[in-house]
């Protein structure tokens, strides 16, 4: 069976037992393949996309929930964990309707998160994740909007915080912020995709058992190589709701799709999407 999952810190901790044969995958062995979050989005349209794919929310809920069901475990959703707007030069957000503005992916829960309290910034330009910081540096664009690592290292980088959309979300909306989830490709059945979500919960409760021994294969696809922001990455983005959505959890996603849905994000309002 196919997994996808990204390069990133909170991903390659949640799959490192299963990747290297740690724990029991029932039967499954897993062909894994690993791409920015961007292409990942993109890759799960294709008529030979992977059985299982980690996915931006947003992607899921604007088109890809027919087609995917929700798993329980692997998900990036938290307090406080979401994208941060940074620019060379501080300014009023109110200017944000002016502003040449870098973003992550069209489909990125990031971009979801921008549009949603920003409509009227029109100018967004996409771009890999790991560029934007320099490409605000340089003067190319005003701002952009800073996913993994990039929230631990701007300041370090000379560039200055205009919005913490985690923080905003959370005053605002009360609720966790649901970045992405791990979805199963329907026609693979549901008994299969418990199986799998039991894999993959057991692969994270694998790792925080043994988070020394995973940090070699976490720290060879890292792009900060410092161990500090790796586990900072770690710490802020896997959860108890990487290990079990909950009712919570769940909540909070199809809260976040009702808010896509109004402000027109999203042209219709997923449902089903969960075991």
């Amino acid at each position: 069976m196919r997994l996808s999952y990204s390069t990133c810190p909170n991903d390659t901790f949640i799959f490192y037992a299963l990747a290297n044969k740690k724990i029991d995958t029932e039967g499954i062995d897993f062909e894994i393949t690993m791409h920015d979050i961007d292409i990942l989005n993109k890759n799960s349209e294709a008529d030979d996309a992977p059985e299982i794919t980690k996915i931006s929310s947003n992607a899921y809920g604007g088109r890809l929930w027919k087609r995917y069901v929700t798993l329980d475990s692997g998900a990036a959703l938290g307090r406080n964990n979401g994208p941060m707007l940074v620019a060379a030069r501080y300014f009023d957000p109110a200017e944000m309707q002016s502003k040449r503005i870098l973003i992550p992916g069209i489909d990125t829960t990031a971009n979801l998160l921008f549009t949603t309290f920003f409509p009227e910034a029109k100018d967004k330009t996409p771009m890999l994740f790991s560029k934007i910081e320099g490409e605000v540096l340089n003067g190319h664009y005003d701002c952009g909007l800073l996913i993994h690592e990039g929230r631990f290292t701007y300041k370090d980088r000379g560039l200055v915080k205009i919005i913490d959309f985690g923080e905003k979300w959370e005053q605002t909306m009360h609720r966790p912020i649901p970045l992405g989830t791990i979805i199963a490709r329907r026609d693979i059945g549901n008994e299969t995709a418990r199986k799998v979500s039991r894999i993959i919960r057991r692969s994270i409760e694998y790792a925080y058992a043994h988070t020394d021994e995973a940090m070699p294969y976490i720290r060879s696809y890292a792009r900060e190589l410092s161990d500090e922001v790796i586990k900072s990455h770690i710490g802020l983005y896997v959860n108890d709701f990487s290990i079990d959505l909950g009712d919570e959890g769940k909540e909070a996603i199809l809260f976040l799709y009702r808010k896509a849905f109004e402000v027109g994000i999203i042209k219709e309002m997923p449902h089903d999407i969960f075991l």
